[in-house]
């Protein structure tokens, strides 16, 4: 450019040398003269406007810097809060820090919530759709009177399973004894947080259910625990929670010494989710499937504890029944040879190609959706799927507190347990 310019100046002076010296006019040396003046302008401006475009694209990344970090704050302010009530303990914070978590979720941007993400925080926690809260009771008024049936369970935030299988044993249980106001209570304060804070749905835990009974002027009181089985929660209510009422059996009732003890409520339960399998399934009978080359897989929690006896005994009545293409399963692998990986052998060696995952869980929740549904590649969906071994995996998320008969077997536990036959504790 500077070398450019230097030709121009001579150039325009020598142009204005040689019209002198031929006695050329003053209008054609001036014009010369401004001739070269614009072209020092010209080239002065060209260098401000580099510049100036220079320092633009600085400010501008600076600018995005700094949107980004104010955006990346944004969200782990709502992450810490959302963390802060991921907890299992209830304490007299607890009800503002849902709502404090959910406001700030509330005024993050879209771009923002993509951003969230703690210790147990992710953009799922609130922006998850599980269905319409609004659908689901939470049980939780006064007015009780002398006679209660208090349903506990360990809890789900999918609002559509809650309303569908836990409501669904609760409604069970209230048609078959009117005298009775049917309350609910959640184990699980870290689902009861949950739903407090993305829906403003409020759910008693164990304690606030019982001091409302307390308050109430309860007299008979009858827990029924939507438990599967007599697992580490059940004994939980069993030893720390009450003293003197009544609580009701689980769902599979008393847990046998060995793989091989089964009893009339697993054979009752094994009979009715396996009905409601084949008939969401589209088949008019569980050979009509196995003829088809399907095999039902129903995947349990599984547990350290002893009572996980009880999947290997349900492996037992299925196999007692003649139900060939059904299988147990559990996502912890507990007892062992209910682990995936081994399920999937098990099926496969049976011939079968094509699967149907369905939860032997009372709530389709998170482990239905997730850990058997979901599309991770630890998902038992994605498992099966990755083994090569068969040519159509479905799945079918549907909890077994939807189920008729599942509900009459809860409504015939509980009435064994008003009649005297449940686990008492006269102590005052």
């Amino acid at each position: 450019m500077k070398k450019k310019l230097v030709v121009a100046l001579i150039s325009a002076a020598m142009v204005t040398s040689m019209l002198g010296a031929c006695g050329s006019s003053n209008a054609s040396s001036s014009s010369a003269s401004n001739t070269a003046t614009s072209s020092v302008s010209a080239s002065s401006a060209s260098e401000e406007d580099t510049t100036a475009a220079s320092s633009s694209v600085s400010a501008s990344s600076a600018s995005e810097e700094v949107s980004a970090d104010a955006d990346q704050e944004a969200a782990d302010k709502v992450a810490a809060l959302i963390d802060a009530i991921y907890v299992q303990e209830r304490n007299d914070n607890t009800d503002e820090q849902c709502k404090e978590a959910k406001e700030a979720w509330d005024a993050l941007t879209d771009a923002q919530k993509e951003l969230v993400e703690g210790e147990n925080a992710d953009p799922d926690y609130f922006g998850r759709d599980t269905g319409d809260a609004s659908k689901d009771d939470p049980l939780n008024g006064d007015e009780i009177g002398e006679n209660e049936l208090l349903v506990v369970s360990f809890g789900t935030s999918f609002n559509d399973s809650r309303a569908e299988d836990i409501g669904g044993v609760e409604k069970a249980l209230q048609a078959a004894y009117p005298d009775w106001s049917v309350r609910r209570a959640f184990t699980a304060q870290i689902i009861i947080n949950h739903v407090q804070a993305r829906d403003d749905e409020k759910i008693d835990n164990v304690d606030q259910a019982l001091e409302r009974a307390v308050s109430n002027g309860v007299k008979k009181l009858i827990i029924q625990p939507t438990h599967l089985m007599h697992g580490a929660e059940y004994d939980e209510l069993k030893e720390d929670k009450f003293e003197s009422v009544t609580i009701a059996e689980p769902l599979l009732g008393e847990v046998g010494s060995d793989a091989t003890v089964i009893n009339e409520d697993k054979q009752a339960v094994a009979e009715a989710i396996t009905a409601q399998a084949v008939k969401s399934a589209n088949y008019d009978s569980l050979d009509a499937a196995a003829e088809d080359g399907t095999a039902f897989v129903f995947m349990g929690h599984g547990t350290s504890h002893n009572a996980k006896v009880t999947y290997s005994q349900m492996q037992t009545q299925m196999d007692t029944l003649g139900y060939k293409n059904v299988f147990i399963g559990t996502v912890e692998g507990e007892p062992e040879e209910t682990a995936c990986e081994n399920v999937i052998e098990a099926v496969k060696a049976a011939g079968y190609k094509k699967v149907i995952l369905r939860p032997l869980m009372v709530v389709a929740g998170d482990h239905a959706n997730n850990d058997m549904a979901g599309e991770d590649e630890d998902s038992w969906k994605s498992q099966f799927e990755a083994s090569g071994a068969f040519d159509e995996i479905d799945t079918q998320i549907e909890g077994l507190g939807r189920i008729d008969a599942v509900e009459q077997l809860y409504v015939q536990h509980t009435k064994a347990a008003m009649d005297g036959n449940g686990v008492q504790d006269d102590a005052e």
